[in-house]
């Protein structure tokens, strides 16, 4: 690499780690957590709050370069927001969520800080995957400051114990995923995930499990129990049921339907015609895998969601076979998924009359921009932990070359448009913050891997990996790569 690049690669570094100063906002004297787009050209909107799932790739960044502090506060004021009665107006926000933002309002020489639940959104959707990343992000900070007295705190106990609650109550449901609406987490307008989508299932299992290593009250040896439970059913499910390769393809295309009793094949009545099989066979590498979008009621999704793939990945969700072909797959298909920004929030996009239907004529979520198939540079942290998990750097560090050949010039936009990531999206913010905490965590990760345990974990416990075997059907060997 010639001196010139290296100049010009410090510079996209530096500039970007200015633009993370800016965004940080305070109360009370105190920086509380990051803005979620610094754009002045723009009407604000919602996007100067702080929000709970944007935080987190800043949060990550302020802990490996030593500054916890921040951390520490939002932590302790988002806590502070979680409702803990029991609501009895059916409008008002539940007893255990933590909100999806929330901004700091003064009045005078007053201040104090106004939470979102859902209340402002867009479609007025109450987040679900807000109180998961809020406790994967406790962890991480107990991780990396061995800060235990902060979490023994009777306050944080409850805070977690009520998520728990909230997440492990009977409903009416028969699966150990959880069933949410459409909206709920990143994609948060129409897309179809309603029902189990595979994020929102992949942060339960994570945060199930950040949970099980930070209750240490003896009041919370209940909700202890029910995660123990909970825990190898939801792995094995996942592992089970929403795996697809080429051998579980032909094993689903195979399906009959209409099956019942406790001997049936096809549990979810996946009916053969619903499903794309040839674009599927086309798609599928030999030694490619990844998990579905969905899976519910007749309802197999084939969609490729990246979250959800990525971070099975580094929380350990995925087998070592698993992971391995998912990251094939994103080597093999580098065209589609990467191209020239990554990554796709999911692919394929939706087109034509099911787009139509499913997203209800979106005009943000057209084919193949925002959320249909768009690029999001924030993925990049993610695909960078994947790939430091699975020892295929080499696709992280190309994908962090692609973006910061753009990032920087492109004024860090929120996402990209088009088949191949070329175009800055239509309604992209620019200075987008976790565009920019998304690279430069993956710079953070490709340079000093030892900072992948502030959100991964290890295998499961022996006695709990023994009770998942109990509960799969057949082994997942039987639907491995080749």
């Amino acid at each position: 690499m010639q001196l010139d690049d290296l100049i010009s690669i410090n510079n996209v570094e530096s500039q970007a780690w200015e633009a993370l100063e800016k965004s940080i906002i305070y109360y009370q004297g105190r920086p509380i957590g990051t803005v979620a787009a610094y754009d002045k050209s723009i009407e604000a909107l919602n996007y100067d709050q702080v929000f709970i799932r944007d935080f987190v790739s800043s949060a990550l960044l302020f802990l490996i370069k030593g500054k916890p502090d921040i951390v520490r506060n939002f932590l302790e004021e988002t806590l502070k927001l979680q409702p803990k009665d029991r609501q009895l107006d059916a409008y008002k926000p539940g007893r255990g969520l933590i909100p999806a933002s929330f901004k700091v309002v003064c009045h005078g020489e007053q201040e104090y800080l106004e939470a979102d639940f859902g209340e402002h959104a867009i479609a007025r959707v109450t987040p679900v995957d807000s109180c998961l990343w809020w406790i994967l992000l406790l962890r991480a900070y107990v991780v990396s400051t061995k800060d235990f007295a902060l979490v023994h705190r009777p306050e944080f106990q409850e805070g977690i114990r009520l998520i728990m609650e909230l997440c492990l109550a009977n409903r009416f449901d028969m699966y150990p995923t959880l069933l949410v609406p459409d909206g709920a987490c990143m994609i948060d307008r129409r897309m179809g995930i309603y029902g189990h989508p595979l994020e929102l299932q992949v942060l339960f299992y994570a945060a199930l499990r950040a949970s099980r290593e930070l209750l240490i009250c003896k009041g919370n040896q209940d909700v202890v129990a029910a995660i123990d439970n909970r825990l190898p059913l939801l792995c094995a499910h996942i592992r089970q049921h929403y795996w697809i390769d080429i051998n579980r393809l032909n094993a689903i295309y195979r399906f009959k339907g209409e099956e019942y009793g406790t001997k049936a094949v096809n549990l979810f009545n996946i009916y053969a015609d619903s499903l794309p099989y040839y674009e599927l066979d086309k798609w599928l590498p030999k030694k490619g895998g990844y998990l579905a979008g969905n899976v519910g009621p007749s309802q197999m999704d084939t969609r490729f969601f990246s979250l959800g793939n990525l971070m099975a990945i580094i929380s350990d969700l995925a087998t070592e076979e698993q992971s391995q072909a998912i990251m094939n797959l994103i080597e093999e298909r580098w065209d589609y998924l990467v191209a020239d920004m990554p990554m796709k929030i999911c692919f394929p996009a939706l087109e034509n009359e099911e787009y139509k239907i499913v997203t209800g004529c979106d005009p943000k979520n057209i084919p193949w921009s925002y959320h249909n198939g768009g690029s999001w540079p924030v993925l990049m942290w993610m695909l960078s932990a994947a790939a430091v998990k699975t020892n295929k750097t080499y696709l992280a560090e190309r994908a962090i070359e692609i973006a910061e050949a753009r990032l920087l010039d492109d004024e860090w936009p929120e996402y990209y448009d088009g088949k191949k990531g070329r175009l800055m999206g239509k309604q992209a913010r620019k200075n987008q913050t976790w565009t920019i905490t998304g690279f430069l965590l993956a710079k953070e990760l490709m340079r000093n891997p030892t900072y992948l345990p502030l959100i991964s974990f290890d295998e499961l416990p022996a006695e709990l990996v023994s009770r998942a075997c109990e509960f799969e059907i057949g082994s997942v060997d039987t639907y491995s790569s080749r």
